[in-house]
């Protein structure tokens, strides 16, 4: 399988705006475990290889411990592992990457904002749609995981 479009060299300034989201989420005041680890979540939802890799070594990187980074598929099934933070959370970005078959019920946002200010809900819901965003690139372009070897 090879890599159909390198978005990067097509459509350099798109890549760069969504850079630009990114750096924005990176300094927003959420932690930094919290933000990789919704990444995680939403590409796994997702399919994305190429993230999934990306954001397993950046937690791992970060501390984590290989435990809770091998069940964030799996958090509600997870006892304690994850904070209550987390798992609301995790619970918001699977239902806002699912939003047409699962909406943004209020007993979710509730639960949210139970963790989080607004701005930080914010924050968060703009870090879930940009995970989306790059998901749908990667996987559209058939991006291989930096693991993968190449041909």
């Amino acid at each position: 399988m090879s890599e159909r479009i390198d978005f990067s060299k097509v459509a350099p300034a798109g890549m760069k705006a969504l850079g630009t989201v990114y750096s924005y989420v990176s300094q927003s005041g959420l932690a930094h475990q919290l933000i990789e680890l919704v990444f995680l979540r939403v590409s796994q939802i997702n399919g994305c290889a190429y993230c999934i890799d990306m954001h397993t070594r950046a937690l791992q990187e970060a501390g984590l411990g290989w435990e809770k980074i091998v069940l964030t598929q799996v958090w509600h099934e997870s006892g304690n592992l994850f904070t209550s933070e987390e798992k609301a959370a995790l619970a918001w970005a699977e239902n806002l990457t699912l939003i047409a078959e699962k909406g943004a019920p209020d007993t979710l946002f509730d639960r949210v904002a139970s963790h989080f200010s607004e701005k930080e809900i914010t924050d968060l819901t703009i870090a879930i749609g940009l995970m989306n965003s790059y998901n749908r690139l990667a996987i559209s372009s058939r991006k291989l995981p930096d693991s993968a070897p190449r041909d």
